[in-house]
């Protein structure tokens, strides 16, 4: 059965949708046998430099689970951000295919450093796999389906 909100093919029976929790009941009045549903979008937030939100380097989600456009900040306050699966998770990403602690970005004196944190499908920067990398600006970041940048202060 599919999510007639995202297009997700739910197991047959289902009452919810198991990706955006949308209701697969139909309703009586609904004669329409055949629904079509759009593709899944795969537009991606342009990361505007100029126009962040927050001082010094961050993460900005640009693609996956309509997280797009949110800017995490790597500050005095936050100089550790844990991206994964587990609802505590400052960068909270939410695909069965990321781990619980997936991977870590933090300082390390004048640098960020990404590391994967022994995670099973891996993290890729600049779409290369890398258990630990030091970020520059601009740098791809990908986790599951979701695509990120590292922001340089």
């Amino acid at each position: 059965m599919f999510c007639p909100q995202c297009g997700y093919k739910n197991d047959d029976g289902a009452a919810f949708c198991a990706r955006c929790a949308a209701s697969l009941l139909t309703t009586p009045d609904d004669a329409q046998t055949t629904v079509s549903y759009p593709p899944p979008s795969d537009e991606c937030a342009d990361v505007d430099a100029e126009q962040r939100p927050v001082k010094g380097a961050a993460l900005v989600v640009r693609c996956g689970g309509g997280l797009a456009g949110e800017y995490h900040a790597l500050d005095d306050e936050h100089e550790r951000l844990t991206l994964g699966r587990h609802p505590e998770a400052d960068v909270f990403l939410d695909d069965v295919t990321v781990s619980r602690h997936h991977a870590v970005v933090e300082r390390e004196g004048e640098r960020y450093v990404i590391s994967d944190e022994g995670s099973l499908n891996g993290t890729y920067v600049n779409r290369r796999r890398s258990d630990r990398s030091v970020l520059a600006d601009g740098d791809e970041i990908q986790i599951g389906k979701y695509k990120l940048t590292f922001l340089a202060p």
